[in-house]
């Protein structure tokens, strides 16, 4: 796992361009704390940051494909390539010489052997540049769900590429600016594939590659969810997925530091742990992670979306599976004063308290392993949300986890609510993307509704969580991988019927199936649950607080954008949560998002 960064351009001499490409290298320190390197050549220059997990000795990048050829392919790659030991073999039966034991040189002898169609061998998580000097072309490429980030920017003559928005931004040519549909991109959590939120910066969308050459940029996917009829019965199904999932975490344990697994005690992160603790292909005793607030055990109070609290459950799988488990207990001002970090780790707003809790609980893991494995992505392929039932907003026309909409546009200041038009460009993009999702002949009306609802989330929400998990992680230097990611997994449930993922009238009833030998009873009943947060009421008074202090700053970027009387009514009243959003979450957005145009110097040109 590592950072990347590159420059290409067809038109000045780059070679000279160390101290560029040193400083877009640089804000990729965190995800790579065990190494830097950089390659000049006169049209292309790579940085890397590099976090050591496979071959710690021979690893380095940028990689260049033959010492002894000065036009010879070089790569800068971040993440990682799973099915490498396999792809060698068949290489190395191809006549290709090895030096080192990295999955970096099987990924460039693959590139060397069948051109940009080697992403199609790949299983695993990757973004990566390839500067080609016979082509006089940089390939860029995502993995299939787009676990890992990368961000370019096309200008006439070139190219700026690089795994963050800040890597970007450090470049000269980049600059902070905003216009109307990225900062309503920003406000609405649409996640549109492709989008980059700063003016003329683009995201490579999961599953595609990017072409680039002195003609342009072409972007081209190679990797799409097809509609099929799914022929097995319920055992086979169940089987089968208990086969992948099982192949995927085998997989994603290989490692030469220390593994461990994000527990939250639910089904998801539970299977996970329980299939790595008894997997063959490790050793000793596995560590395990959950999170938790001070006073939970006061102020906790169920509801639909967070029914009860993560604790007891973790301790009940980690006595189970033996694992040796870590509660990292936070408190409010632990969770206020991390909210900044996560904000530099995104280069975005977010999810402020559930960010800034994922940096402190991978924090305080990275303290004992390198890798950790996620339940990451399982509610997006096994329908585990409310919002796969009629009454959960199945058939709403808009995406279902866009509730924080109208909280966020009701403090904009008249004039810019008017500009930005944010109900209208969520049901912009949610037309766009009901318009990609792949549809099968004589399917049934609900059926079909369903599947929709599938796509949204494989190809949308995902990418949201995706995307935070990646920065807190990284910020941490600890790589997290995740199995229900496995393309072959996510291909196999796209096709399988909702009855069979329901199966015994349960939510994600196949998964349970699958895991049913593997955990406690009470885990495998347990309901759907979402990432905790803090429920101490000290916590909103403290926001409270902050913001009300933001807006008395005369000097205060975000004071502008908003209405100050709506903002006092956001201040002074309570208003009752929408799903997942609460109004504690309106306060932090707002406040990371002063904090973000401070930071980053950013200006909204709308």
């Amino acid at each position: 796992m590592c950072g990347i960064a590159g420059w290409v351009d067809w038109q000045r001499d780059l070679s000279n361009e160390r101290r560029v490409l040193e400083g877009m290298t640089e804000t990729l320190a965190p995800r790579g704390p065990d190494g830097a390197g950089i390659w000049l050549s006169e049209r292309a220059a790579f940085g890397h940051r590099r976090l050591a997990v496979v071959d710690l000795a021979g690893g380095a990048q940028p990689m260049v494909a033959s010492r002894h050829e000065t036009e010879s392919p070089v790569v800068t790659f971040n993440g990682e390539i799973y099915n490498f030991r396999e792809l060698r073999t068949e290489l190395a039966g191809r006549g290709h010489e090895f030096h080192t034991r990295s999955d970096t040189e099987v990924l460039l002898r693959a590139y060397l052997e069948w051109g940009p169609r080697c992403v199609d061998r790949f299983t695993g998580m990757f973004a990566f540049g390839i500067w080609d000097p016979h082509q006089r072309s940089l390939l860029l490429a995502r993995d299939r769900l787009g676990v890992k980030p990368l961000f370019y920017l096309p200008y006439d003559g070139g190219v700026v590429f690089g795994s963050e928005l800040k890597t970007l931004l450090a470049h000269p040519l980049v600059r902070p600016r905003v216009r109307a549909e990225g900062l309503a991109e920003m406000l609405c959590f649409t996640h549109t594939p492709g989008a980059g939120v700063f003016e003329d910066v683009r995201a490579v969308r999961a599953g595609h590659q990017v072409l680039v050459s002195g003609a342009g940029c072409t972007e081209t996917p190679y990797w799409r969810l097809e509609s099929r009829p799914h022929e097995d019965d319920l055992p086979a199904t169940v089987h089968k997925v208990r086969s992948l999932l099982g192949e995927a975490v085998e997989q994603q344990l290989v490692a030469d530091v220390e593994v461990g697994t994000l527990l939250s005690g639910g089904l998801d992160s539970s299977t996970v742990t329980a299939l790595a603790a008894g997997a063959k292909s490790r050793a000793g005793t596995l560590i395990t992670c959950s999170v938790d607030f001070q006073g939970a055990d006061e102020y906790f109070r169920p509801n639909t979306v967070r029914p009860e609290r993560d604790a007891e459950f973790a301790r009940q799988v980690s006595e189970h599976v033996g694992s040796r488990h870590l509660e990292v207990v936070l408190t409010p001002e632990d969770v206020s004063l991390a909210r900044s970090e996560a904000l530099q780790a995104r280069d975005l707003p977010g999810f402020g308290d559930i960010n800034a809790a994922q940096c402190l609980m991978f924090r305080e893991l990275k303290k004992h392993v390198t890798v950790a494995l996620s339940g990451e992505s399982a509610d997006e392929s096994f329908g585990g949300y409310q919002w796969f039932t009629p009454a959960g907003g199945l058939d709403a026309p808009a995406f279902p986890w866009t509730g924080n909409v109208p909280a966020i546009e009701s403090v904009l200041a008249p004039e810019l609510r008017k500009r930005l038009r944010m109900r209208e460009y969520v049901a912009d993009r949610y037309a766009d993307a009901l318009a990609e999702v792949p549809a099968v002949e004589g399917e049934s009306a609900a059926d079909a509704s369903i599947r929709r609802m599938f796509h949204l989330n494989i190809t949308r929400w995902l990418g949201v969580l995706l995307n935070f998990t990646d920065r807190m992680s990284m910020r941490e230097g600890l790589e997290v991988r995740v199995p229900f990611c496995d393309h072959r997994l996510v291909e196999y449930l796209w096709n399988t019927p909702w009855a069979m993922k329901t199966a015994g009238g349960r939510v994600k009833g196949l998964l349970t199936d699958a895991a049913a030998d593997l955990l406690p009873e009470a885990v495998l009943k347990r309901k759907k649950t979402s990432f905790p947060v803090d429920p101490h009421p000290g916590y909103e008074r403290l926001l409270r607080g902050q913001l009300r202090d933001e807006l008395a700053d005369p000097g205060s970027r975000l004071a502008p954008l908003l209405d100050p009387v709506a903002t006092v009514g956001l201040l002074e009243r309570s208003r009752p949560a929408t799903g997942v959003w609460r109004q504690v979450d309106t306060i932090s957005f707002w406040l990371q998002t002063a904090e973000w145009m401070r930071s980053h110097q950013v200006t909204v040109d709308v």
